[in-house]
């Protein structure tokens, strides 16, 4: 990949590197084990750099094309596989989702406890096809803990390593929903249900359509849901941080989140949080978004597509949102992104508009239509505490000089 002056595109080389001395800080001090970084303006690329380790015990170096756990960076990419359904004319947003997925039709949602157990009550309204793409349906994830339905989704076939993707989101149809449609947001396995939507309405697997319509034309060639044998020298080790000491330490399965293993193609490919990939690939998918859903002489979305999914779709009395006791000041959320409202609000230097998402091993993507800017971080470290990402957005962007 060709990394150009970043005077070129308005960016001072300077000011860049002070991305290069805060993050080797973190690796100095031992608190992370390594990063790769991007930087991309304008259709270009300012900054690209590697910091640190891929494997820190075996003192194996962070490398640009270091392949990642970018978990729920999935999210973005399977609502716009599925927004380009939309834009065949395969459904409508406001159509139950039970019309293509029938056990929805079905779900109940939990009205509290009784003495028998949950109380349950019909959908009302039914849960459709926006209330997935916002995470507004009422499903849940299982690493939460202020409700049973959370230990139900713990308990359920959604955590199997053998069981089909239709079987999983099956499963999640027999459980209740934590509130009615659109009444609340609520983080949640509903990418996942979009993935399984994707696979429906293309009447084709998940992972081929992602394959053929957009990992390809793209050129993500590392970008998919294993790492295979060839590649997994290339292949970061995952980690956690460890909040008494500050460090990190190698990661091990828990029950809310289990360690998934990558080195074999995937029974069920999660749409939410299943892919691996690197910062050069997942370039290749936000200069997309930058360039209005087009690349080369590849359109992938419509501009007015693009422009419906990254504004805020949720309501005031939804907000702030939050992920567990995590407040998101200054943000909404659109179709599959997050969506900044408030620059003021957000506590880092940012843009309204800007628009991206996380994974939970600390990845971290962003698009600022109005400064045509993106950057992605990657690194491998769960329950992160640190400000690593906040640092990256700042140092990027006080280094615009025009």
């Amino acid at each position: 990949m060709q990394v150009i002056a970043p005077e070129l595109v308005g960016m001072s080389a300077e000011r860049l590197s002070n991305i290069r001395a805060k993050l080797r800080q973190y690796v100095a001090e031992e608190r992370v084990s390594g990063f790769v970084t991007l930087v991309g303006r304008d259709s270009e690329v300012a900054h690209f750099e590697a910091i640190g380790f891929r494997d820190a015990e075996r003192r194996q170096t962070m490398a640009l094309d270091t392949i990642f756990r970018i978990y729920s960076m999935t999210k973005p990419i399977t609502s716009i596989a599925l927004m380009m359904l939309y834009e065949q004319g395969k459904f409508q947003l406001v159509e139950p989702v039970s019309r293509y997925i029938p056990a929805f039709g079905n779900t109940k949602v939990y009205a509290g406890q009784g003495y028998m157990g949950p109380q349950l009550a019909p959908q009302n309204p039914p849960m459709t096809i926006w209330h997935l793409l916002t995470h507004t349906a009422g499903l849940s994830y299982g690493f939460f803990f202020d409700t049973p339905i959370d230990e139900m989704y713990r308990n359920s076939i959604f955590r199997s390593e053998t069981a089909s993707l239709e079987e999983k989101i099956l499963g999640i149809a027999d459980l209740p929903l934590r509130f009615q449609p659109g009444s609340a947001w609520n983080y949640s396995v509903a990418t996942d249900v979009c993935g399984y939507l994707v696979q429906v309405l293309a009447d084709m697997p998940f992972e081929d359509f992602l394959a053929e319509r957009i990992f390809e034309p793209l050129g993500m060639a590392d970008t998919a849901f294993h790492v295979p044998a060839d590649k997994l020298d290339r292949f970061a080790k995952l980690y956690r941080h460890d909040a008494q000491t500050g460090g990190f330490s190698a990661y091990e399965s828990t029950p809310h989140i289990p360690l998934h293993d990558y080195t074999k193609p995937a029974c069920a490919p999660s749409g939410g949080g299943g892919l691996v990939s690197t910062a050069a690939d997942y370039w290749q998918f936000a200069n997309m978004l930058l360039n209005e859903g087009e690349l080369g002489d590849v359109r992938f979305i419509g501009r007015k597509t693009l422009e419906f999914m990254t504004r805020n779709h949720i309501k005031a009395e939804s907000l702030p949102m939050a992920i567990g006791p995590a407040a998101i000041p200054g943000r909404g959320f659109g179709l599959g992104f997050d969506v900044v409202m408030d620059a003021a609000q957000t506590g880092v230097l940012n843009s309204d508009g800007n628009y991206g998402w996380s994974g939970a091993a600390a990845t971290n993507f962003w698009v600022d239509p109005q400064e045509q800017l993106a950057g992605i971080i990657m690194t491998q470290l769960m329950d992160n505490m640190l400000p690593f990402q906040q640092d990256f957005r700042a140092l990027t962007y006080q280094a615009l000089i025009d």
